[in-house]
């Protein structure tokens, strides 16, 4: 069962991965470089470079949770809709800013925004796909998304890294892709019409999600995962930029090979979840983290920073969407908006991995940038391994044993004990 017939639920999720891919090549294209532009056009150190680009995802995680819990209230097309609009505008203030306080109240709208719009998106494709696909629209989203990756950055070298062009057609994409949205998606979703979702939606569900020491436990390794992977553009190109000759364009060298991996590497990877299981996947994409973490720090030419950069890709390919199908499988029809929401505080990782690893590559150099980065993988390993054992709250042991038996493919979630 999913909240939409066959027919819109299949077009909603066409819509969403599409979307996630134009959308990518806008991001590519005009965020990719808002590093360098800080460090090269304002002069701000990696310090303060982490803190300004880390402020506008910190406060996204903590809106994000009342997002979500709002779209199982009041619908996800309201939700979406408000955060499309705010990131075309954000991208146009982006490019129209010529000071650093204009530049961080763009970048920060830009951020909650995105930090918005990610959960209840994923919640949305949820609700439109049957449970035995929903894994396989997790991945095709991704796959999308670095598509639009892999492109993005290589436009905007083309065209010019921070001209104001980019960031207008860029703000011009999200508002096209709103429009579809606007046509597309439905005003109301069905669970809303279920006697579960009158008596749940809103504040009680998120509520209950914060209450579940399993999601805390995701959270937590969500948190450290983020600080890893979510933005480590901002690090890496600060790193790169300053330790290698030419280091823009072995950067953007560094991008297009993370997008063109996981364009390579997300169908194998979807196939090694669905055969050990979404805890072990993730497990094993935390070790391949950590080992690209320390290729990096042990790097002296381009090519062994490519390299590094395969092995952390292929972490990334196995990490987010078994991240993705863990949170769902603890999640019903009903809390779902709320669960992805407030699994998405995890995103403060998006915060702390640019502030703390500013920090660290400003005290400590490459190394120990790299070294704690390490640590957070190996941290976050342990964290949802904890939390994957441990059993259902009490009050929801019934719809948590029914979501496992109608849900996803047991194959995906199970690993020593149920999710």
């Amino acid at each position: 069962m999913t909240s939409y017939s066959e027919r819109t639920g299949r077009l909603i999720a066409w819509l969403l991965i599409t979307g996630a891919g134009i959308t990518a090549v806008a991001r590519g294209m005009s965020l990719t470089f808002l590093a360098l532009k800080l460090q090269q056009e304002f002069g701000l150190n990696p310090g303060g470079i982490g803190a300004l680009l880390g402020t506008g995802p910190l406060l996204g995680a903590i809106i994000a949770p009342f997002a979500g819990s709002l779209s199982d209230l009041v619908g996800r097309k309201a939700v979406l809709l408000v955060s499309l609009v705010s990131m075309s505008f954000a991208l146009l203030g982006l490019g129209l800013a010529n000071s650093i306080l204009a530049f961080g109240a763009a970048q920060i709208v830009s951020a909650i925004a995105e930090a918005v719009y990610s959960p209840v998106s994923r919640a949305l494709m949820s609700d439109a796909s049957p449970p035995h696909l929903r894994l396989r629209v997790f991945s095709w989203r991704y796959l999308a998304s670095n598509a639009g990756w892999a492109i993005g950055p290589m436009i905007g070298i083309a065209i010019g890294t921070g001209a104001s062009t980019l960031f207008v057609v860029a703000g011009g994409v999200y508002a096209a892709f709103a429009t579809l949205v606007a046509f597309v998606v439905p005003s109301r979703i069905a669970q809303e019409e279920t006697r579960e979702g009158k008596h749940t939606a809103g504040l009680r569900n998120l509520g209950v999600a914060f209450r579940d020491h399993r999601l805390i436990f995701f959270l937590g390794g969500g948190t450290l995962l983020f600080a890893v992977y979510g933005q480590w553009s901002i690090t890496l190109s600060q790193y790169v930029s300053v330790s290698f000759e030419d280091g823009v364009r072995a950067f953007a060298i560094l991008v297009t090979t993370n997008a063109v991996a996981v364009l390579l590497a997300s169908t194998p990877a979807r196939y090694v979840i669905q055969k050990i299981g979404a805890l072990p996947a993730l497990v094993l994409g935390c070790v391949l983290f950590l080992a690209g973490e320390v290729g990096f720090g042990a790097s002296s030419s381009v090519e062994m920073l490519v390299v590094s950069m395969i092995v952390f890709t292929l972490g990334e390919v196995l990490v987010v969407p078994s991240e993705y199908v863990l949170v769902d499988g603890i999640a019903t029809e009903a809390n779902r908006g709320s669960y992805f929401g407030a699994h998405s505080f995890s995103s403060v990782g998006n915060f702390l991995g640019p502030l703390l690893g500013g920090l660290a590559l400003g005290a400590f150099g490459g190394g120990g940038m790299f070294f704690l980065f390490a640590l957070f993988a190996a941290a976050s390993a342990l964290m949802f391994t904890i939390g994957h054992s441990l059993p259902p709250p009490a009050s929801r042991a019934p719809q948590a044993q029914r979501a496992n038996v109608d849900g996803l493919d047991s194959n995906v979630l199970s690993y020593g004990q149920a999710v």
